[in-house]
């Protein structure tokens, strides 16, 4: 028998004012496995993970998720004049998921380089994370996400932004996360996304579909 899911949803409600998008949805996001959803645009998507991520709260149904959810989102936006560096950025990761244990600028320091390094952006680490690229501050991103451990790593869109080389080593990372026990959740439109994926959720009219490698 398999261990609970520690992310599912049931009955999942979701309107924009009057306009449904997802009505009834269930998941289950399993540990050891990497779900790729999937869908045509406007389908729902990126909503449905910031529901399972608790950004966002559904008009009905119930999530069930742990305490720590590590969501990565889609290009993010950075003021100009933002004072953190990308390895600001990831550090972030690495205090909300430790807190004082790793309060420690050395121990800090290690964990938030580590996670850079496995997503080729070490040489960023000092530059501010406002001057980054778009692709660039995805990479950043990424490396936050992993950088946190927590049992469950969400991602809207990992490889936007990315060229080949970057979105063959984010597959490879969210392998190994998922080899390494994780929940992973990804938003893709990416052929060569959903062909690595263990799992397919299909998003269409309201409604979800799962699929399963193989």
């Amino acid at each position: 028998m398999h261990p609970p899911a520690p992310l599912r949803a049931s009955a999942l409600y979701y309107a924009y004012g009057p306009v449904p998008v997802l009505l009834g949805v269930d998941i289950e996001i399993p540990a050891g496995r990497v779900t790729a959803i999937a869908g045509p645009n406007g389908a729902g998507k990126s909503t449905l993970l910031e529901l399972l991520a608790g950004v966002q709260k559904p008009g009905a149904g119930s999530i069930e998720r742990p305490a720590s959810v590590a969501l990565v989102v889609q290009r993010p936006d950075a003021p100009a004049q933002l004072p953190l560096t990308a390895g600001d950025v990831v550090g972030l990761g690495v205090a909300r998921a430790h807190g004082s244990r790793w309060g420690a600028r050395g121990l800090r320091a290690a964990r938030t380089a580590a996670a850079l390094d496995r997503v080729g952006a070490l040489e960023l680490a000092g530059l501010p994370f406002a001057s980054l690229s778009g692709g660039q501050r995805q990479r950043v991103c990424i490396a936050q996400g992993i950088a946190v451990g927590a049992p469950v790593l969400l991602l809207d869109e990992p490889a936007a932004g990315l060229d080949a080389e970057s979105r063959e080593r984010t597959r490879q990372i969210l392998a190994a996360e998922a080899a390494r026990g994780v929940a992973v959740a990804s938003v893709t439109h990416d052929a060569e996304d959903l062909a690595a994926a263990d799992r397919t959720v299909w998003l269409e009219r309201g409604t979800a579909r799962l699929e399963t490698a193989g």
